[in-house]
């Protein structure tokens, strides 16, 4: 035994490096776990924070830290992320709202998203937040079964805030406040590294009639005809004077979020396909979501 370990030492010691190195690893990676859930396991896990608490910070418009760390996706809207039009009004009302007060959190049907999140809809002063955001024009009605406990009170929020152009989102005035720069933005799926195919952009794309390209662009108009159940993503600038237009058919539609009309508006993206032209303007058919990316 004493001349296996004599004549075995370095191999000895690579193992035993071997086994700290993984161990170190694997209990720093088990570390990193929701602070807003428990156990570990998101399958099966809890929200942890109290229905009442005070809000510490607001991470976006539809974000926010309570006390004990616990952090709240506000549901039944959504707001723009950071390099978006809307960002820092919704994410500035959202401080005014609720930031260093104590709010009741009220749960729907399900407790936490795939990121560990608490989803809750935010009460304070008696007044519900998500409602107050859209009914201000700073954020838009998001909601996916089975939680829809106010779907009919923000919807209906929603299409008085568009019906008068009140807010950020549907204040075009307000929207060129904060312009995005296409050129700052990362993309991860529709690259030319990727694809193979060339990016041009929106305003450029009728050069390249026939050919498969990537184009880039913020789409600034959209419309969802209620004849057809077809929907429209201008790019660049409004119908009938846009760059170039993302159609997607009502046949796809099942594919793609709901109300993509609503969901690509006022976001920088790139859409993949052929160039076709339609009353002169330049389109891609989109029939599936792998099809259009937004920038981050």
């Amino acid at each position: 035994m004493r001349k296996f370990f004599g004549s075995n030492k370095a191999f000895l010691a690579i193992i035993v490096g071997a086994l700290i190195v993984g161990g170190v690893i694997y209990f720093g990676n088990s570390r990193d776990v929701p602070s807003s859930v428990a156990p570990t396991d998101l399958s099966e896990a809890k929200c942890l924070a109290p229905s009442q608490v005070l809000v510490t910070k607001v991470i976006d418009g539809d974000t926010i830290v309570v006390e004990g760390g616990y952090h709240i996706r506000l549901l039944g809207i959504d707001t723009d992320e950071k390099g978006y039009p809307c960002y820092e009004a919704a994410k500035s009302r959202l401080e005014e709202l609720v930031l260093n007060k104590k709010v009741k959190l009220e749960k729907d049907k399900t407790d936490v998203d795939k990121y560990g999140r608490c989803l809750r809809y935010v009460f304070a002063d008696g007044e519900n937040i998500d409602l107050q955001l859209v009914k201000e024009g700073l954020a838009v009605a998001r909601f996916y079964e089975p939680d829809v406990k106010y779907k009919n009170e923000i919807a209906k929020a929603e299409k008085e805030a568009i019906d008068n152009k009140i807010g950020c989102k549907w204040n075009p005035t307000e929207n060129n406040k904060e312009k995005i720069d296409i050129s700052k933005l990362n993309w991860t799926e529709l690259t030319k590294e990727k694809l193979g195919y060339d990016v041009v952009n929106a305003c450029q794309a009728s050069k390249y009639l026939g050919k498969e390209m990537i184009v880039q662009g913020v789409i600034v108009d959209t419309y969802n005809s209620p004849k057809s159940n077809t929907v429209f993503l201008n790019f660049e600038k409004f119908y009938p004077n846009q760059c170039f237009t993302a159609v997607i058919f009502s046949s796809d539609l099942p594919n793609f979020v709901e109300s993509p009309e609503d969901y690509y508006l006022n976001k920088g993206v790139r859409v993949f396909g052929k160039i076709k032209t339609y009353n002169g303007k330049p389109e891609v058919i989109l029939e599936k979501p792998s099809q259009i990316e937004i920038g981050e």
